[in-house]
């Protein structure tokens, strides 16, 4: 699930389930038989979608830390509470667990947006408001995270 590309309007039906359009089930394609993870995100109140692929390397750094360390132990905790394991339905439909939905106020209006090597999964409003919000800053954001790397220079 490297890199993905795209963002899309979908619906969630009553019991939560939104089908996952073609577009992105193309890019899926090695991973639609896979295993995903999802999450909530740790600075928006959306959820995040994982490949297991891509959830075991994240896990490995996270792995890493050190248990006897109390912040470490906490961000731990904190960090994956609430995980679901998930996976796509024969119609490419996704069950978004009920708490989960209820974290990031996913009701009808879904959006999915591609971020690099996950997917989030947003309530509309909730995404557009963040999306506006986001505007304000982003052109300085943009300038102080990618202004000092010499890689990318156009």
């Amino acid at each position: 699930m490297s890199h993905l590309i795209g963002t899309y309007h979908c619906k969630a039906d009553p019991k939560g389930r939104v089908k996952i359009p073609r577009a992105l089930t193309k890019q899926l394609a090695g991973a639609r038989q896979e295993t995903f993870v999802i999450k909530r995100a740790v600075f928006q109140p959306c959820l995040e979608l994982y490949s297991l692929k891509e959830w075991n390397a994240l896990m490995a750094k996270v792995n890493k830390l050190n248990r006897f360390n109390k912040k470490n132990n906490d961000f731990i905790r904190r960090f994956t509470a609430g995980v679901k394991v998930v996976e796509l339905d024969a119609t490419d439909r996704l069950l978004i667990p009920r708490d989960l939905a209820k974290f990031a106020e996913v009701d009808k209006a879904v959006v999915l947006s591609a971020a690099v090597n996950i997917i989030e999964i947003w309530d509309k409003d909730c995404y557009e408001k963040a999306i506006d919000e986001a505007a304000v800053d982003f052109a300085a954001l943009a300038e102080e995270v990618m202004g000092d790397d010499q890689d990318n220079v156009s």
